[in-house]
């Protein structure tokens, strides 16, 4: 199963139109199965309690289809470990994949095997899978992110979700991108008058947008399953047609790194204009680049 395309933009506009402003969540026939689950759910009332714990969901790339697994399970390591670093414990990570890797002894972190031997790139069946199971992953209501399995989280990340209690959920807004291969960094974020054309994170990586989710409601489990079948760029459009708008957190959240070797954006020859984005809003404040190194653990 491929990724599915995103639904044109005056299509988006049309759709919230009708929905936000006119109050109408019955489906149109041009409507996509994200677009009619995001309905559903707006239409299941959900009530909002306590968001308890942080779920990462990790579709991680199979062995056949990379050149050096060892170095793939050392960066989903380092994504790990960025987790039980953080200074609130409550969150929980699953990771789907064809073979299991080395994983850190941790009970917050699961394995979840994928037995699809359909060829071709399968990170959309994995994210389903995952979502598929958040119900069997916990009963406690929190917010649930798509996450790389090569992207990083920085220190607090999981403490301000959980302490700011956003209805919807959280969007990065702002994050980073390095270059690994140089190690510069660059900083993504909404754009300004110094910074006219630069881009929000959410529309360069897909570790970016945190959904409030109660494992107890199907409507909400569905919707998550459908909206990750789509690119990042589609997740904001679909949870305000969900009812769930999304806040920006209140910093550079996530760290995507770049030419490693093993990048799923360069399987798919879609990583040269990110290398040039990174040159372009180059970091070259050494306390800024100590801080983050900090707070990511680099």
């Amino acid at each position: 199963m491929a990724q599915v395309p995103a639904v044109p933009k005056l299509t988006r506009a049309r759709h919230l139109l009708r929905t936000t402003l006119l109050g109408r969540s019955t489906p149109t026939a041009d409507m996509l199965a994200s677009e009619r689950a995001a309905l559903a759910l707006r239409a299941a009332g959900m009530t909002r309690d306590t968001a308890r714990q942080v779920t990462f969901l990790i579709p991680m790339v199979g062995p056949d289809q990379v050149g050096d697994w060892a170095a793939v399970v050392a960066r989903l390591r380092t994504t790990l470990e960025q987790f039980i670093a953080q200074d609130h414990p409550d969150w929980r990570a699953a990771v789907c994949c064809q073979a299991r890797p080395d994983l850190p002894d941790d009970p917050r972190i699961t394995y979840l095997p994928f037995t699809d031997p359909t060829p071709g790139n399968d990170k959309w069946r994995k994210l389903r899978v995952l979502c598929e199971a958040l119900p069997d992953l916990g009963d406690t209501p929190g917010y649930v992110i798509s996450f790389d399995a090569d992207d990083l989280l920085r220190q607090g990340t999981v403490r301000e979700m959980l302490t700011r209690q956003d209805t919807g959920g959280y969007l990065v807004q702002s994050g980073y991108v390095m270059d690994v291969s140089t190690g510069d960094v660059g900083l993504a974020d909404q754009r300004s008058l110094s910074a006219p054309m630069r881009k929000p994170f959410w529309k360069l990586c897909g570790s970016c947008a945190a959904l409030y989710h109660d494992p107890s409601v199907p409507a909400s489990t569905a919707f998550l399953a459908e909206m990750t079948q789509h690119e990042h760029r589609m997740f904001p459009y679909l949870a305000v047609l969900a009812g769930q708008p999304l806040q920006p957190l209140s910093r550079p959240s996530v760290l995507y790194m770049l030419n490693h070797g093993e990048n799923f954006g360069a399987r798919r020859g879609r990583v040269g204009y990110k290398t040039r984005f990174v040159q372009r809003y180059r970091i070259d404040d050494p306390a800024t680049l100590d801080t983050i190194k900090a707070d990511f653990g680099l």
